[in-house]
């Protein structure tokens, strides 16, 4: 999916990732995704996080359901149960439903 294809964003690149243990998770290297029920930057975009830059590389949309164990490391998490886990934690009341769709934001450190 090229820029041209994507929709406006709902949001900005500074609001992609705010939770401290995410962000660490981002500086260790064991956070390479992010999804989000909105937009939040474009392929290109640089993220920083404490003085450190990471360049998003694809921004895609797909559902609860497509997610894997794989899909759950890159955000951080052993498993997909332990991310699911830790969303429906955060967010109280919110169901998952397999046909939801997210955002999911690839990044990777931009190199000094």
């Amino acid at each position: 999916m090229s820029n041209t294809t994507l929709p406006p964003k709902t949001c900005e690149i500074d609001r992609m990732i705010t939770r401290p243990e995410d962000v660490e998770k981002v500086l260790e290297g064991k956070k390479t995704s992010t999804r989000r029920n909105g937009r939040y930057a474009d392929p290109g975009e640089i993220l920083t996080l404490q003085g450190k830059s990471f360049r998003v590389d694809r921004v895609y949309q797909e559902t609860l359901g497509d997610l894997t164990d794989e899909s759950a490391k890159r955000e951080g998490y052993a498993t997909l149960e332990e991310y699911k886990n830790s969303i429906l934690s955060i967010h109280k009341g919110m169901p998952w439903l397999p046909q939801m769709k997210v955002w999911v934001h690839e990044f990777s450190p931009v190199e000094e």
